[in-house]
Parts: structure tokens; sequence; C-alpha cells
């Protein structure tokens, strides 16, 4: 899939609540193509996203933990139904 359509999946659900793979509850904002988690208030830049995008199965944060910045936020947003409904 093409990542400008999982990314315009994610800006159109800024504000909802996501858990993370161990169930913490967070919501995040875009801001300047960063995703910023409530959580943290850490930005995590749109190129963390497209990175992760592309692994293919994406199965647990772990995969990702060298590749991005906060593979727990991105893992949990790109894995969600939501996300994924765009596929």
């Amino acid at each position: 899939m093409n990542f400008e359509t999982i990314w315009a999946q994610i800006k159109s659900h800024e504000g909802e609540v996501f858990h993370t793979k161990t169930g913490l509850p967070f919501k995040y904002q875009i801001l300047n193509n960063a995703v910023i988690p409530d959580r943290t208030g850490f930005p995590l830049a749109k190129s963390n996203f497209e990175k992760a995008a592309n692994i293919d199965p994406l199965i647990a944060p772990c995969q990702i933990n060298k590749l991005v910045m906060g593979p727990s936020y991105v893992y949990a947003i790109l894995t969600d139904q939501r996300i994924q409904s765009a596929n």
C-alpha cells in the first residue's frame, strides 16, 4: 500500500484513543509532519512511520526498536484496525 494512504489514515484519527501493545492508552496530535503522543510529548517524525510501514509482517514493537524513535507508539498506531482498514 502507498504510505501516503497510511499517513492520511493516521492524520484522520488524530485525537482518538489508541493503545500500546501493553494496553497503555494514549492520544496523539499531528504537528509539522510529526505525531506527538500525549504520554510523552516527544515528536515522532513521519519518516519513522514510513520506515516501520515497510516491515511486513509487523508483529511486535521490538522489530523496530533500532529503526525508529518511539517504537511502542509507532507500532500501536500502524497495527491499529483503524489504520489497517486503509489496506
